[in-house]
């Protein structure tokens, strides 16, 4: 079937890429599968990581990944057409079902699945606990799992911090690890750990071979406290999480309580 929107969407992508002189990095492109199904698994520590998780998965095997995303941005007046045209998966956060579904569907019918396994961007810029959905989508699918690491995304756009889009030759690395193949019986909970395992390991690596430091002392806000930078610890961050967690519950509490009211 031809697709009318995702190349273009991936020509301006790279267009806007070269203009800043982002340096992108592929480490592992040979470990996207040629053909069938598989669940794309990334980090998550930017708005722009579907581009650049995207981008490694059309670099190393041409294979188009559609992203499970928030159900707000097919919604937008611009995102959503082009959401809908890239064929990505809309995510009802208060029911989940029919995403799940759709997604399996999708696996077994030969497409790559994106999925970030975290739900929200990670403040610390280290993996913070995983969802098991991806893991029961690669079973109930018979598809591997295909673990990614970006590094380098959060310095152009990240939560809590003002968009960068502008900043010059920003190095960003995508390292797609081997294949999971899961095997009958296997849980998805261990399965986790396993991906989570991996993933930790090839974050390390990322993080040291990486060929940016922070350029003085204003700039150390992307490094994780674990390395000496000044971004929150995961305990921190998972803190901020849950005050802004509650904070917008309260906020449509209210707002509820509000419509009730009006009637």
């Amino acid at each position: 079937m031809a697709e009318f929107v995702y190349p273009p969407v991936i020509g301006a992508a790279l267009t806007v890429f070269r203009a800043l002189d982002v340096r992108i990095k592929i480490v592992g492109a040979e470990n996207i599968p040629a053909t069938g199904g598989a669940v794309l698994v990334s980090n998550h520590i930017s708005y722009l990581d579907f581009l650049f998780a995207g981008l490694g998965a059309v670099r190393g095997g041409k294979r188009k990944t559609r992203f499970m995303a928030k159900d707000d941005v097919f919604k937008h007046a611009v995102s959503g057409p082009l959401m809908r045209g890239m064929k990505h998966i809309p995510v009802d956060r208060t029911d989940g079902q029919p995403a799940y579904d759709a997604a399996v569907r999708a696996l077994r019918a030969g497409e790559v699945v994106g999925v970030f396994p975290e739900a929200t961007i990670s403040r610390s810029f280290m993996l913070k606990k995983f969802k098991t959905g991806a893991a029961r989508m690669a079973a109930d699918s018979g598809t591997p799992l295909l673990p990614v690491i970006l590094w380098g995304t959060q310095q152009l756009w990240t939560k809590g911090r003002p968009k960068t889009l502008t900043k010059r030759h920003v190095p960003v690395t995508i390292m797609i690890g081997k294949p999971i193949e899961l095997a009958p019986g296997d849980k998805p909970v261990m399965v986790t750990r396993r991906l989570r395992a991996a993933m930790t390991e090839m974050l390390d690596q990322v993080q040291r071979e990486y060929p940016a430091k922070p350029s003085g002392p204003d700039d150390t806000w992307w490094l994780p406290a674990q390395l000496g930078g000044t971004a929150p610890t995961l305990e921190a961050a998972e803190a901020e999480d849950e005050a802004e967690a509650a904070a917008k519950a309260e906020r449509h509490a209210a707002k509820e309580a509000a419509k009730e009211q009006g009637k």
